[in-house]
């Protein structure tokens, strides 16, 4: 598998950008696009499945705060762009995604990155985030099948707090596990660009020093 430091492959893949009957519904994307930008790419197992909708799902509701600052998000798996589209128009929660679903049906993409599962054949459940240079800065792989992604984010629990609201109830707040990916994105931003970087919304980032108890700043 492709680690931290070494170069995004190159690719050119179809992908499915709305659920439209036309062929508007799909759009040929490559590494070259979104040039500028930093790009979060995560990848699943199977469409039609029970569990990847809500992730799905909950990466599109977190969109706009991602292109706020410069970046694309980018799902994929290795089913085809007609399987996409025909997931998106029978899944509620999928029908208006902000983002491309890339169709690695060849699986050139998932085999370059490292990511096909060795007994099933499909894309492990995979994140990457790669900076504005096409340089990967993140990656995670989770268990194939696994119902509760957001448990494998404990570092990144850490480096979260309650919102305000949740204090004051004495509540915890609910994060889903792509809200912690978004804190882990801003922890690579900030330390990328060797500056703090304010994190509007939920959860909040602190440093890890910080979260553990401490106040002088990483």
């Amino acid at each position: 598998m492709l680690a931290v430091g070494e170069q995004f492959p190159s690719y050119s893949l179809t992908a499915t950008v709305s659920t439209d009957n036309s062929d508007k519904a799909f759009k040929t994307i490559t590494d070259q696009d979104y040039g500028g930008k930093w790009k979060v790419y995560f990848f699943w197992p199977k469409d039609f499945t029970f569990v990847c909708p809500t992730d799905i799902a909950a990466f599109g509701k977190l969109n706009k705060e991602f292109l706020d600052r410069d970046t694309q998000l980018l799902g994929g798996s290795t089913d085809s762009e007609f399987v996409h589209r025909a997931w998106g128009v029978h899944h509620e929660d999928l029908h208006n995604l902000p983002f491309p679903m890339l169709a690695d049906i060849k699986r050139d993409l998932c085999g370059m990155l490292g990511i096909l599962d060795p007994k099933a054949g499909v894309a492990q459940r995979a994140t990457f985030i790669v900076d504005p240079e096409g340089v990967i800065r993140f990656v995670m792989v989770t268990d194939l099948w696994s119902e509760e992604i957001r448990r494998k984010y404990c570092a990144c629990s850490m480096l979260c707090r309650p919102t305000n609201s949740a204090r004051a109830t004495g509540r915890r707040a609910k994060r889903h596990w792509s809200c912690d990916l978004w804190s882990l994105f801003i922890l690579t931003l900030r330390v990328s660009k060797g500056k703090r970087v304010g994190c509007r919304g939920e959860p909040q980032v602190l440093p890890l020093r910080q979260a553990q108890g401490r106040d002088d700043s990483l």
